[in-house]
């Protein structure tokens, strides 16, 4: 019932200011609405004294509209009366005759300082100021959203934070546009007032004398009287809305009420109560001063300076509060600053402390690049990666940046600060270290930003800082997918495919394989590089395989056959695929060398004999890329996950292909060189 009557207080408010407009209404029941006018001026006012930020009274724009439309009705309705029956209610009479001691020239005086004050004084600089706010709040909007999504990307908040965030920069950026508009009716208010004053006090002359045959001089002293005594009736909430707008505008967000905030600001100086004081005790030794208030004001002063003690300062009892405070929210959740400490990010980046400057509000800043780099990395592997933690280190030296897989180091480097990297053959004109860059292992130099046009002139590449960290960050990623992927990350993916493809997944799991054997499955394939975009083909080939065992190796290697078209279209160049084979009887060897382990098929085979066969690899890959084209490695199907266990990935190995993975794909297969034991022969 109380939520029923509230949601209809305001409409039904609003229907009854409309009647004022328009229906006549009694002296008793002007009077009523008349304090009711003046309490809800003043409880607005106290309203927006006591909260801690604007947002908190997201009300008061349309509240305002509502109060100035509800003392427009009052006027009308008291002008009815003053005009009809030259009496206004009990409220209007005292405040004409008993608030200005009945003169109609110091009505007339009080009622023009009110309308100064409030038109000239409260009025105009609330407008400025909420207009200024308006502007300056739309303009850092797109600002804010990318701070909030720089820190989503960075990890540093969660999704349901970030949305939070959002929406109240939003609700504060339509608070202040209302605020800008809703000081107009302020300013239109206060002119309105001036207005019904002159007509009133016209318009009653005229009754008076016209109508009731009054003199001049006791139609003045009547209908004035009332004109002034309800001017100042409506003036006076009015003047405490304009307050209340300019107290709106000009908060900014704090952690305490106006009246709170403004006691401990106010004595965070010692010196200045001081100087104060002491200033009003000189004043009071001035001749002609009257000495009793400048002294008793200093006293003041200065004994306030003696005895206040400065905010935040230890011992005081705002401290004390405040600490309190702490320690009971600390004591509320003790472990929750622990366990967050304890946690282990899955991805993380660490930063010696001047390397900060790459984490900044730009958009080509660190954060900015790290959020396009999932994106790429979503689209080429198929998976996620979790938000990447930023944070500074103190432990690592000047200019160097780490990378952390699982809390775990897995990679290192440099970016000094106004420097650029350098990749070409001609360095050696250059100044700065020679360096190693950390993802394809060229030979390059930390050069000075202003040497850039000189750099260039040496045919040199130059990379800067940011992106010199980005690249590293993507080769680590792809190096280490298999442990990013986490079995939630499993989850939503296959949710994502039972949406398109429901049978599929039904018909998987988990009645063939559970959650956890699709886990290592996918852990595998990224293990070897291979993207996972494609599930529903990969949980199609799956089903079948699984029904004759739920192998790890052999479910891998159904998903590869599944996707041999996009396996070799990776490799291909413009429909030809470069291949070296191993010589058959040395190929027929190396199957029956092969053995079963806990971890996959493996080849146990003479060291010497082995060597011989890398050796033999060695040499024709650095033939096939002698000629200028990238090769791979081509074996038997039940060969390829031992072979691919002992040739290194791409960049710095070989990719390793089965027959039957080529033989799916379109493409015209060219072999470039024959492993053999001891030799390699190009073909």
């Amino acid at each position: 019932m109380n939520r029923d009557l509230a949601r209809f207080a305001v409409p039904l408010g609003i229907v009854g200011i409309v009647l004022l407009l328009v229906v006549p209404i009694p002296a008793g029941l002007l009077d009523v609405l008349i304090v009711c006018n003046i309490a809800l001026a003043l409880v607005i006012l106290l309203t927006s004294m006591f909260v801690t930020k604007p947002l908190d009274f997201s009300v008061f724009p349309s509240l305002l509209l509502v109060a100035t439309l509800f003392r427009l009705g009052l006027n009308v309705a008291s002008t009815r009366l003053v005009l009809g029956e030259g009496f206004a209610g009990h409220v209007i009479e005292a405040f004409g005759k008993v608030t200005v001691g009945g003169s109609l020239i110091i009505g007339v005086v009080v009622f023009v300082i009110l309308v100064v004050i409030q038109f000239v004084v409260v009025t105009k600089g609330a407008e400025r100021v909420a207009e200024v706010g308006a502007r300056f709040t739309l303009d850092a909007m797109p600002g804010k959203q990318m701070a909030i999504d720089a820190d989503l990307n960075a990890g540093l908040v969660t999704d349901v934070v970030a949305r939070e965030r959002r929406a109240q920069v939003a609700a504060e950026a339509d608070f202040y546009g209302a605020m800008d508009g809703a000081s107009k009716f302020v300013k239109g208010d206060a002119i309105a007032g001036i207005v019904i004053i002159v007509v009133n006090v016209v318009g009653g002359i005229g009754v008076g004398m016209v109508q009731r045959g009054l003199s001049l001089s006791d139609a003045v002293n009547t209908y004035s009287l009332l004109t002034v005594g309800d001017g100042l009736v409506t003036q006076i909430p009015a003047l405490l809305m304009a307050v209340s707008t300019g107290m709106i505008v000009t908060r900014s967000n704090a952690e305490a009420d106006l009246g709170r905030s403004a006691s401990v600001q106010l004595s965070q100086s010692r010196t200045a109560l001081l100087v104060a004081g002491c200033a009003s005790i000189v004043m009071a030794l001035l001749p002609g001063m009257p000495p009793l208030p400048f002294l008793a004001v200093g006293g003041l002063l200065v004994l306030a300076s003696r005895r206040v003690r400065p905010a935040g300062a230890g011992g005081s009892s705002g401290g004390d509060g405040s600490g309190d405070a702490d320690a009971e929210g600390g004591e509320a959740d003790p472990n929750r600053a622990i366990l967050e400490k304890m946690r282990v990010h899955p991805l993380e980046i660490l930063l010696a402390p001047d390397l900060v400057d790459l984490v900044s509000a730009s958009p080509d800043d660190l954060l900015s690049r790290v959020k396009a780099l999932r994106h790429t990395v979503a689209m080429d592997l198929g998976i996620v990666i979790p938000p990447v933690r930023t944070r500074d280190s103190v432990d690592l030296p000047p200019s160097t940046y780490a990378v952390r897989v699982a809390g775990v180091e897995a990679g290192r480097g440099i970016a000094p600060p106004g420097k650029l990297l350098a990749l070409g053959e001609s360095l050696d004109a250059l100044p700065g270290s020679a360096v190693i860059e950390p993802v394809f292992g060229l030979a390059g130099k930390w050069v000075p930003a202003e040497l850039r046009h000189s750099a260039e002139l040496t045919g040199a590449t130059l990379i800067d800082r940011v992106s010199v960290l980005v690249t590293h960050l993507s080769s680590i990623v792809g190096a280490h997918a298999a442990r990013l992927l986490s079995r939630e990350d499993v989850r939503v993916l296959t949710e994502g495919v039972r949406s398109v493809s429901p049978a599929t997944v039904d018909e998987l799991t988990p009645a063939i394989l559970s959650l956890a054997e699709l886990h290592r499955v996918l852990q595998g394939l990224l293990a070897e590089q291979v993207p996972i975009n494609d599930l529903t083909r990969i949980y199609e080939a799956l089903t079948l395989r699984a029904k004759a065992g739920a192998d790890a190796e052999s479910l891998v290697e159904a998903a590869r056959a599944a996707l041999g078209p996009a396996l070799v279209a990776r490799f291909a160049d413009q429909g030809h695929l470069p291949v070296i084979t191993i010589e058959p009887t040395l190929e027929q060897g190396l199957v029956q060398d092969l053995r079963p382990a806990e971890g996959g098929t493996q080849l146990v085979v003479d060291p010497t004999r082995l060597d011989a066969v890398m050796t033999s690899l060695s040499s024709a890959v650095a033939a096939a890329e002698a000629s200028g084209r990238s090769a791979v490695l081509v074996c038997a199907p039940v060969l390829r996950p031992a072979m691919r266990k002992l040739v290194p990935p791409a960049p710095r190995g070989v990719p390793v292909l089965s027959y039957a993975e080529v033989t799916s794909a379109d493409v015209t297969i060219e072999t470039v060189g024959v492993v053999r034991v001891g030799s390699a022969v190009p073909a």
